[in-house]
């Protein structure tokens, strides 16, 4: 649901810096003032360094007019340079104190600035009162993943954005099939179009200072090459191919397609080799043998 603004009228010194922006003394503030003590639980690391604010908008390319979507605004940090960019702005956010009172900051910074809050679980997301073209967010490092295909298959009118997520996570999704890395969140992704890692972020930009290092992964859409049941077999085999990615597909997906045998049948039909792993693979193959398999 959309959340109105909160009754509590903070004072001057809980709103932005000079710079328009929230600093590490704001920050504290505003968390103060809400008895609010960030939480693993929620992925709560607020960016505090308004230079970093600013890179993210512009490596993103935030333009004026633009819709964007921002999962997890948190307190504002980067809610308020999206708007100081000139986008429209909806912020989706799961805490209820936090949704209530970002629209009384930004109210304080940038009155009238265009943004709606929206007050859910983004993992429950089905709906919003605008199309947004950009995501752009600091996802919650404990659901980055899931929240990130969900929105992507839940909002098809995002044609690009940036996210900032954990390093190692990061490095996984932009990963293309062979490399080290390459994993059932990389394929995924695949599906929605290309990934790269634009950027790394320090971890003392946050409060608190979390224990892993960040990244900025940029992705601009595609075409999806098949259909939502589609995308929903494939991603089972995906699944299943890296659920025990040592072994060779005709044993990793022996429990999917029936038996080793039959495994190796259907990847044949598909043009894979059954004795490859599913490193190998792009998303593209993992369709190809989801349309062998529900052709018969």
């Amino acid at each position: 649901m959309e959340h109105r603004p909160a009754e509590h009228e903070p004072a001057e010194h809980e709103g932005a810096s000079r710079s328009g922006l929230l600093g590490p003394a704001e920050v504290r503030d505003l968390a103060e003032s809400l008895g609010l003590r960030p939480t693993k639980r929620l992925g709560q690391n607020f960016v505090v360094d308004a230079n970093t604010v600013r890179r993210i908008v512009r490596t993103a390319g935030v333009r004026e007019g633009d819709d964007v979507l921002e999962v997890g605004p948190g307190l504002g940090s980067l809610t308020l340079g999206l708007l100081e960019a000139g986008a429209r702005v909806t912020a989706v956010e799961i805490d209820a104190r936090l949704a209530e009172r970002l629209p009384v900051t930004v109210g304080l910074v940038r009155p009238g600035a265009p943004l709606t809050v929206v007050a859910e679980d983004a993992l429950r997301l089905d709906a919003l009162p605008a199309s947004p073209g950009a995501l752009v967010a600091n996802l919650p490092y404990n659901v980055s993943v899931p929240v990130l295909l969900h929105v992507l298959r839940v909002f098809p009118s995002i044609a690009r954005g940036l996210v900032m997520v954990q390093a190692e996570v990061g490095e996984r999704i932009a990963a293309p099939p062979g490399s080290r890395v390459y994993g059932a969140p990389s394929a995924k992704a695949a599906w929605y179009g290309s990934w790269r890692v634009a950027g790394t972020v320090s971890r003392h930009v946050f409060w608190p200072v979390p224990r892993v290092d960040s990244v900025l992964v940029g992705f601009e859409r595609r075409p999806a090459p098949g259909d939502d049941d589609e995308r929903a077999a494939t991603f089972a085999l995906v699944d299943a191919a890296f659920r025990q990615r040592r072994k060779m597909l005709r044993q990793a997906l022996a429990g999917e397609l029936g038996d080793a045998a039959a495994a190796s049948a259907v990847l044949e039909r598909a043009g894979v080799a059954p004795t490859a792993r599913g490193e190998q693979l792009a998303i593209e193959d993992f369709l190809a043998i989801a349309r062998v398999r529900a052709a018969g």
